[in-house]
């Protein structure tokens, strides 16, 4: 992100702080990811509002906050301090009370929300994944043989491997 400041938010308790800070070296550039007790250790025991508040008048100019709690979404409170303090909320809103998933969603996501994220302005990320089911490999042989004007068959008999190749380690 050259040229740009990096974007700071504060991260609610749920994430685990061993796995953000292994990652801290490679987001530096783009965002600063700080667990809220470090902030303050009482910021934990404060009610999301009163997070919302407290990052809006630190001296620190925070970009948002990042949580699971996706009730703060349904609170009228919450969502009036956050109009008035035009902070941004991302909410990992499919990851449940797993705080790996949650993690994970979040950095997927986030080089797109710091880009996008305007100071002034409050916003709410919502993210979220589906769970599907696996696909047949099958499925995919198929397709990529249609591309290649062929049929999976003849694209199979031609690239499988011999029974003895198969049951050798490359590594031999």
């Amino acid at each position: 992100m050259s040229g740009r400041v990096p974007r700071l938010f504060a991260l609610d308790q749920n994430f685990p702080e061993p796995i953000v800070e292994a990652l801290e070296e490679f987001l530096e550039d783009a965002v600063e990811l700080v667990p809220i007790r470090r902030i303050d250790p009482r910021m934990s025991s404060l009610d999301d509002w009163q997070v919302l508040l407290a990052l809006h008048v630190h001296d620190r100019p925070w970009d948002g906050l990042i949580t699971t709690d996706c009730n703060m979404l349904n609170l009228p409170k919450e969502l009036a301090v956050l109009c008035q303090t035009k902070l941004t909320l991302v909410v990992a809103v499919s990851a449940g009370h797993d705080p790996i998933k949650a993690t994970g969603l979040v950095l997927a996501h986030l080089a797109g929300i710091c880009q996008r994220t305007r100071p002034g302005r409050g916003q709410v990320w919502k993210l979220a994944t589906r769970q599907r089911g696996a696909e047949d490999v099958w499925d995919h042989v198929e397709a990529t043989a249609r591309r290649r004007g062929e049929t999976a068959q003849e694209m199979y008999e031609r690239e499988r491997l011999p029974g003895a190749q198969l049951a050798r380690s490359p590594l031999a």
